[in-house]
């Protein structure tokens, strides 16, 4: 089945555990828009847990299933990463993917291996466990775009922002004005074009 341009993804950032002869993996969940997100949430655990063995992740990212990326970071080959992926790719719903999502587990050791079978579990539950406990919440795909225009094309701009309810992310207003916007990806086109279609404004795409 082909999705939409609706999606669900986690309201906030949500945690779980999960235990086994004597290792503890923490497993952390996140929002994200973009790998830049990803990172920056992977650092800061990284930074809150140095004495962890391992920091291992996945995430998702777009409404299919070929924007993501999967990490083992330092176990054995498939046995931590892509346990967590495909517990995300879990959550899908017929025709509403679940997206935009990172999650990491933190595995503390606990002495004894638990061999590939035990950690493809372990990684599992724990990422289990976070996502049961969030709370999910439906969003669009949007797209990221400015405005640029003269002061005098002032109304004309703000006129299309309020009739096209779009959601104002930034604005300057100064000899030349900017104003970033979001729109919903499916109305985009349409929107855009009213902009573009105004002397002396410019539409750049950001994303």
């Amino acid at each position: 089945m082909l999705f939409d341009d609706t999606f669900q993804t986690l309201a906030g950032p949500t945690e779980g555990q999960f235990r086994d002869r004597g290792s503890r993996f923490l497993a952390f969940a996140y929002p994200i828009r973009t790998e830049t997100d990803a990172k920056k949430r992977l650092d800061a655990l990284r930074h809150e847990h140095p004495k962890a063995n391992h920091h291992c992740y996945a995430y998702r990212l777009g409404l299919d299933k070929n924007q993501y990326r999967a990490s083992d970071d330092g176990e054995p080959n498939g046995s931590a990463g892509r346990p967590i992926l495909n517990t995300i790719y879990g959550q899908d719903q017929p025709g509403k993917p679940f997206t935009n999502v990172l999650v990491v587990v933190v595995r503390y050791f606990g002495g004894t291996l638990l061999g590939v079978p035990g950690l493809i579990n372990a990684y599992k539950m724990a990422t289990v466990d976070a996502l049961t406990n969030a709370r999910m919440e439906t969003r669009t795909v949007n797209e990221q775009y400015r405005i640029s225009f003269g002061f005098e094309h002032m109304n004309a701009v703000m006129r299309i922002v309020k009739e096209s309810q779009v959601t104002v992310l930034n604005q300057s207003f100064d000899t030349q004005c900017a104003i970033d916007i979001e729109v919903r990806k499916t109305a985009a086109v349409g929107i855009t074009e009213r902009f573009a279609n105004v002397r002396g404004v410019e539409v750049e795409w950001l994303g």
